[in-house]
């Protein structure tokens, strides 16, 4: 059976989300320090993509 192409792609859940109503106030801070550190990585490793994607045109000079 072939995929209906009018279907919406769906997009993929990366992040379990929590029953919040079961934590307590610090373990929310606690769990918000985890997002934090992990938002930190992401965007440190979009640096890390985004100036390998700068030399890459640099060196085949695109525009």
């Amino acid at each position: 059976m072939a995929e209906d192409e009018d279907t919406p792609v769906r997009k993929r859940i990366r992040l379990e989300k929590l029953v919040l109503d079961t934590l307590g106030i610090d373990e929310l801070r606690d769990y918000i320090d985890e997002l934090k550190a992990e938002i930190a990585r992401v965007e440190a490793d979009i640096g890390r993509k985004q100036n390998h994607r700068s030399a890459a045109d640099a060196f085949f000079k695109r525009p």
